[in-house]
């Protein structure tokens, strides 16, 4: 894939993200920090290409003809689904907007599509596949939990031991479907970690939607739009999208890539909900952004000593997969 389709492909990202019109202040600057942190490639000038969008300076028409080939623009439609469906079913406007994408490009409608809103629409108290797809090879120890997120064991909660395990093996089943170069693999990754701050709230007596939960991980710092596009934007970038044996679909990518984002990023969900729920949600937003911040470099410093287990794991996983265990199958 060379460089203008690349181009082409994030800017019809970008494109999606703002289809409705609806973005708040926050998830705008938290898109434009992901343009900025994927700007290392400097032939793609992401920045650039986040004001041309906001400052709505390009058009669909602009960058269609850059796609030149099937593989692309299949690549580009499936992209963009999965950004409209990060936050949840799509809207009317961002329907649209893919309605004219999917002509623009000559793809039909497809069980791609499907995939996606199942995903988008996962119910949150789905049995549990977690522990079971994502098992430890070594038990967590005290160095591995974050420093102040111990509380007191309530009727019904976890132990200390087995919300660590718990936590751990999320984040290690989430670090490995990051390694999958398939689109709506990466889009599983939302609704994964969304459950498990569910399951946490859950076990310390809340019964939380989903609402609350996008409230409370838009107040940590993720948006859930942005977190789809840096997921997926590290892979493009990174070229782990490739061709291989004339499908788009290429072998396991690389964690250095892809950066571990989603290891780290789940592992921090995890134990700051479980020290907010354990706590009775009395934590500021500040402290929640610091604490977040905090155990976030916690998982970056162990996303090394897991690494292993989380290609073992990936070599192991498909999508038919990976749509069972968010839908609690």
């Amino acid at each position: 894939m060379n460089t203008e389709e690349i181009r082409a492909i994030l800017t019809i990202c970008l494109l999606a993200s703002y289809a409705d019109g609806d973005k708040h202040d926050r998830e705008r600057e938290q898109i434009r920090q992901v343009a900025q942190g994927l700007a290392q490639d400097q032939r793609i000038n992401l920045p650039g290409l986040y004001q041309e969008v906001l400052m709505r300076r390009v058009q669909l028409a602009d960058v269609l003809p850059s796609l030149a080939s099937g593989e692309a623009r299949q690549l580009a439609y499936e992209m963009a689904v999965c950004v409209c469906e990060a936050d949840g079913r799509t809207s009317a406007p961002e329907q649209a907007f893919l309605a004219r994408l999917r002509e623009a490009l000559g793809q039909a409608p497809a069980e791609f599509d499907a995939q996606a809103d199942a995903l988008a629409a996962a119910p949150l108290d789905a049995a549990s596949v977690m522990a079971e797809a994502a098992p430890a090879t070594d038990t967590p120890t005290a160095a591995d939990a974050p420093s102040g997120t111990a509380a007191q064991r309530r009727p019904g909660a976890l132990s200390a031991a087995e919300m660590d395990g718990k936590i751990l093996n999320a984040a290690i089943l989430n670090g490995a479907i990051e390694l999958l170069p398939e689109n709506l693999s990466t889009l599983a990754i939302i609704p994964l970690q969304m459950r498990l701050v569910y399951q946490i709230g859950q076990s310390h007596g809340y019964e939380l939607d989903r609402g609350h939960i996008k409230d409370l991980l838009a107040t940590l710092g993720v948006g859930l739009t942005s977190q789809y596009l840096e997921q997926a934007g590290r892979k493009l970038l990174g070229g782990l999208l490739g061709k291989v044996g004339g499908g788009l679909l290429g072998g396991l990518g690389r964690q250095a890539v892809s950066s571990g984002m989603s290891f780290a990023s789940t592992y921090a969900l995890g134990h700051v909900a479980h020290q907010y729920y354990a706590g009775g949600r009395t934590l500021s937003t500040q402290m929640l952004r610091d604490a977040y911040q905090h155990v976030m470099a916690d998982g970056r410093r162990m996303q090394d000593r897991y690494l292993p287990q989380m290609q073992e794991m990936s070599r192991g996983l498909t999508t038919t997969r990976i749509l069972q265990m968010v839908r609690g199958g």
